[in-house]
């Protein structure tokens, strides 16, 4: 099992997230910020990934440091599980719809950080979240789990549909990516021979 359990602690936030790259889709969350951990739901269930995030921030003030901490927290986590990335796909790519909503996301195991986010909510906040905090999100997990991606909101008019085609996609994309795959069995997926930098 590919898994890692990190804990990261500043004054700002204390979190630990636990991560099984080849789960079932289970997911348990404690984080006081209801709407990204059912964004969080989807990336576990449509990813086969196993999450457990607790999360503890200054939410009194708002939850911009609790949901940047816990992409940062799941990027250093999701960087010890994957290991040294042989035999992996690396490449991962999904389109999902919800009703009027599509999101395409590309995500490359390249050991290279860069974020590639085009996501036009239509409205700022869903319910009491505010949206520009994905952003946030997806930048700490980039940054940390040291991938390149790419997240396009195709259409869409209900932000919620936006967001969670987005998350799914991730999902998605995460499980292709990596996916062992059995033509590169001891094998690096790169002609460089590593995926570290």
């Amino acid at each position: 099992m590919r898994s890692a359990t990190v804990t990261r602690n500043t004054a700002e936030t204390q979190i630990t997230v636990s991560v099984n790259l080849d789960g079932t889709g289970a997911a348990r969350f404690d984080t006081g910020v209801p709407f990204l951990e059912h964004m969080l739901d989807q990336v576990a269930r449509h990813g086969l990934i196993d999450l457990n995030i607790h999360a503890v921030g200054d939410l009194h003030i708002d939850a911009h440091h609790t949901v940047e901490d816990i992409g940062i927290t799941l990027g250093q986590a999701f960087t010890r599980a994957i290991g040294d990335k042989q035999g992996i796909r690396r490449y991962g790519h999904a389109y999902v719809p919800l009703d009027e909503a599509l999101s395409r996301v590309v995500i490359d195991l390249s050991g290279r950080p860069g974020l590639e986010y085009h996501l036009p909510f239509t409205r700022a906040s869903i319910g009491s979240f505010d949206v520009d905090l994905f952003s946030e999100f997806f930048h700490g997990f980039v940054n940390h789990a040291m991938v390149t991606l790419h997240i396009d909101n195709l259409r869409g008019v209900n932000s919620h549909h936006q967001a969670e085609t987005v998350f799914k996609a991730f999902g998605r994309a995460l499980r292709m990516a990596v996916e062992f795959d059995e033509r590169m069995a001891g094998r690096m997926p790169s002609t460089k021979g590593t995926l570290t930098a």
